[in-house]
C-alpha cells in the first residue's frame, strides 16, 4: 500500500517530542541516574548510594524520567526496580560525551593559542617548519 504522508503537523509533533525528551534529560542528576541504569536495573536505595543523594531527590528525578517514558519501573517483592526504557539511551549518552570531549579539546586548543606570546608563532602556525 501507500506510504504515510509526512505533513507539517507530523514534523511539528516530532520536534515537540524531541524538545520534551531533551528537556527531561536536562538535569545533571537525571543524566547520572541514566548512566547508572545503563548497567542494569537499580532500586531507589541503590541509586541513593551511588549518587550520594537523599531519597526525595532521587525519587523526584526518577518520577520525571518515568513520566517522560525514559525510565521504567517494576515491583520486585517490596522493592521497586528502575531501568532504561530503551537501551539506545546508552548510545545517546556516549555520543553526548564525545561531543563534550570534542568541545573540551577545542577549548583547550584555544587556551594554548592564547598563552602564546604576541608576535611569537607556534610550529603549528608556521606549518611546522623552523625559521622564516
Amino acid at each position: 500500500m501507500g506510504r504515510a504522508r509526512v505533513t507539517a503537523d507530523t514534523i511539528g509533533d516530532l520536534q515537540t517530542f524531541k524538545a520534551a525528551f531533551f528537556k527531561a534529560l536536562a538535569h545533571p542528576v537525571r543524566i547520572r541516574i541514566l548512566e547508572i541504569l545503563i548497567s542494569g536495573e537499580r532500586s531507589v536505595q541503590e541509586l541513593q548510594e551511588a549518587l550520594g543523594r537523599g531519597q526525595p531527590v532521587v525519587s523526584q528525578q526518577l518520577s520525571v524520567l518515568r513520566a517522560s517514558n525514559i525510565a521504567t519501573s517494576r515491583k520486585v517483592g517490596v522493592s521497586v526496580r528502575y531501568g532504561l526504557r530503551d537501551p539506545l539511551l546508552a548510545d545517546l549518552l556516549a555520543v553526548a560525551r564525545q561531543i563534550f570531549d570534542n568541545h573540551l579539546a577545542g577549548t583547550q586548543n584555544m587556551l594554548r593559542q592564547l598563552r602564546v606570546k604576541p608576535g611569537r608563532r607556534t610550529r603549528q602556525d608556521s606549518g611546522g617548519r623552523g625559521g622564516s
